[in-house]
């Protein structure tokens, strides 16, 4: 595992966008893939997978029962791809793994949760672009028709038709990454884009260990949580952007004016410190 702690916001940042040289195009356009935990314990499981029992069986009923009460109006097609961009939007379970372009938005949701101080937080970052290069002839093919780099709900709907077609066996043990449709301000907002695993049972966690160069994870220490969220506040990286509407504008104001010393006596499960000293 390629853990690298920070003990400051300048170390933070730098190793926010380590490796973000694309020596190819001259830009610092980095190819990773983010995803902010307010928890380093917590795995890259799916909300599918955290459903339990026969998950894999009730994908398909999911999908059918959401598709069918679901105003028809929400897809800008009927295609798979597009009913689970959707579906996942909507707090459906699916096989879809939410992630950002956004280092500092994956920093929003490593800190969002104040209730979680005590425990160090978490970002993952994964090379989408060198993890593609794994895909099979035919998946891959079509990216280096494109000339992209991430597949879009279009792209995939014209490779790959159904579950069922995306489940042959010679297409097992490999992830994706596609954009969604523009569905509202939200996915906008946090540039956003998913993963999907050939295998709806495979934890992400487990095929990134057999690829240890494709990823590595930023320890964000309790300790420094009210420094970044703070300073994520004051830049504007907040519920009240993210989630554009009243819900999260009541988020936004909850979090931002809870009393600090409500948590004096929280203690950081890691080091024992408490987390205000």
């Amino acid at each position: 595992m390629t853990d690298i702690r920070v003990e400051s916001w300048n170390k933070l940042q730098d190793a926010l966008y380590i490796n973000s040289w694309d020596q190819d195009i001259g830009r610092y356009r980095s190819r990773f893939a983010y995803r902010g935990l307010s928890d380093q314990s917590y795995t890259l499981k799916t909300t599918l997978i955290r459903l339990g029992g026969p998950y894999a069986d009730l994908e398909r009923h999911l999908l059918r029962n959401f598709k069918k009460y679901a105003h028809r109006s929400v897809v800008e097609q009927d295609a798979l791809w597009h009913w689970l961009s959707v579906a996942q939007h909507y707090g459906l379970p699916t096989r879809l793994l939410d992630w950002t372009y956004s280092p500092l938005i994956a920093l929003h949701f490593a800190t969002a949760n104040i209730h979680k101080f005590d425990r160090d937080g978490v970002i993952w970052a994964v090379n989408y672009r060198r993890a593609h290069q794994l895909l099979p002839d035919r998946l891959r093919g079509k990216l280096n028709d494109e000339g992209a780099n991430v597949f879009t709900v279009e792209m995939l709907s014209e490779t790959v038709s159904s579950l069922e077609e995306f489940e042959i066996e010679d297409e097992r043990d490999c992830v994706i990454f596609f954009e969604p449709p523009s569905i509202d301000d939200r996915i906008v907002n946090q540039y956003a884009f998913f993963s999907v695993m050939v295998n709806p049972q495979r934890i992400l966690d487990d095929w990134l260990m057999q690829h240890p160069a494709l990823w590595h994870r930023i320890i964000i220490p309790a300790e420094l949580k009210w420094e970044v969220r703070d300073k994520l506040d004051q830049a504007n990286i907040n519920e009240r952007v993210l989630f554009p509407g009243l819900d999260g504008l009541g988020t936004w104001l909850n979090r931002h004016y809870s009393p600090r010393q409500d948590l004096e006596n929280l203690n950081c499960k890691e080091c024992g410190k408490n987390i205000l000293d």
